[in-house]
């Protein structure tokens, strides 16, 4: 975490150093919102400031993963246009701070025949650029584009530590040269920086997404054991979003969601833990623990940070799809259909124009999107999660307090049990 030297003015106002307020946005002004935490105050960032965009080059894949939303649409294929992207770039120009930016969405971004290029451009233009990959693609060539583009973070789907696991979640691709690709891919980043040959210090850095299931998750050690020895810097583990009625049976959250441990409410026990060994002695007391009828925070940590916060609005993020769609997320870049408390749910998608139309910034300063983000910072929506399912769950375009389109309160982004790079 880093910390800032600041001070209080003659009339009682806090002044912001001038690095800080420059990423945060906070031009005169603008209103920010401060949370009380314990002891300490949380500053989250100003609604009104894009700090990152996701940027679908491509919906197309070479893999037809069980876990994935091929599996519940039926939208038409395509990769992004040269004149579109012209389009992002121009409007990122005008952006300052430039928003970090990441490439990916529903589909392969190393299947984009011009993605090196992209990033490059990107990369001149300030911005901190991550790509998340399945690895089928990351040939020696393709990893030497990436190096020289300046790519900052390489995100790779690993779903199994053995042939056997993987092959069982990630259709049509084969562990061996995933594996034998980022090998390669670790070599000519060496070769790039000699005479440093530290992980911490490279570009890209690599970091692995585990998609966590009742099949796989006993692999979740040994993917971390793998990962450790490619010189990944970088975890994420997140639940899996069943787009299928048989992928139900695979959750590993049918209680998580309404959980003591991950709840914050006044009239509920609170059990602050420390930090403490993990092992055979603490273990079984720990997972104990872990079941009682009570909050809980860990070294003042609470695990119910997470609830009702929509992750792409504390980053500032937009998504934009092939075609230059804008949506404010990547749940809401494609009409499909999920299932959850034996509910099938119909996502529509939800966009605020078209980047081939209007700049990023007026697309995002246009009164509609700016309430909607608004709503989700106070996430003013029926609590369907909590409520276990009705008519109105079955889709995103109502709930039952009268929310406008889209109603997000179904949404498991925001509860912490889907995350995304």
């Amino acid at each position: 975490m880093e910390e800032f030297e600041t001070s209080i003015d003659e009339s009682g106002r806090l002044i912001l150093p001038p690095e800080l307020a420059k990423w945060f946005g906070l031009n005169p002004g603008a209103k920010i919102r401060l949370a009380k935490n314990g002891d300490t105050v949380l500053l989250r960032r100003p609604v009104t400031q894009i700090g990152k965009i996701y940027i679908e080059v491509t919906n197309r894949c070479n893999l037809d993963c069980v876990t994935c939303i091929r599996q519940s649409w039926e939208e038409p294929l395509g990769e992004m246009s040269s004149a579109t992207f012209r389009r992002i770039l121009e409007s990122l120009r005008s952006l300052s701070p430039p928003p970090d930016v990441f490439f990916g969405g529903l589909g392969e971004p190393l299947g984009h025949p011009g993605i090196a290029d992209m990033i490059s451009e990107i990369k001149a233009l300030g911005s901190s650029v991550e790509l998340i990959t399945n690895g089928t693609l990351l040939n020696k060539s393709l990893s030497q584009k990436l190096i020289d583009a300046g790519l900052d973070k390489l995100w790779v789907s690993l779903d199994g530590a053995t042939p056997e696991s993987y092959k069982d979640v990630r259709l049509g691709a084969a562990l061996p040269e995933v594996l034998q690709n980022l090998t390669e891919f670790r070599q000519v980043r060496w070769s790039k920086h000699r005479p440093i040959h530290f992980d911490l210090l490279l570009k890209p850095q690599l970091g692995i997404v585990f998609v966590a299931m009742k099949r796989n998750i006993a692999d979740l050690p040994s993917v971390f054991s793998l990962a450790n020895r490619l010189g990944a810097l970088h975890y994420l583990v997140t639940n899996v979003l069943p787009y299928t009625p048989e992928m139900q049976d695979e959750i590993l959250y049918a209680h998580a969601i309404n959980d003591a441990v991950y709840t914050s409410a006044p009239l509920l026990r609170n059990l602050n833990f420390p930090k403490m060994d993990i092992n055979p002695t603490t273990r079984e007391a720990i997972y104990q623990t872990m079941h009682g009828d009570h909050s809980l925070s860990i070294a003042g940590g609470s695990l119910a940070e997470s609830n009702n916060r929509c992750p792409f609005i504390e980053k500032g993020a937009a998504a934009i799809r092939w075609d230059g769609e804008l949506s404010p997320c990547l749940a809401l870049l494609h009409n499909h259909t999920i299932y959850f408390h034996r509910y099938e749910r119909t996502i529509k998608r939800h966009s605020f124009g078209s980047v081939m139309n209007r700049s990023i910034q007026r697309i995002w300063n246009t009164p509609e999107y700016l309430t909607l983000r608004y709503r989700l910072r106070e996430f003013s929506f029926s609590p369907c999660i909590l409520c276990g399912g009705c008519d109105y769950f079955e889709s995103n375009q109502e709930d039952c307090i009268g929310s406008p389109v889209p109603t997000c309160g179904g949404c498991l982004w925001a509860q912490g049990i889907i995350q995304c790079p």
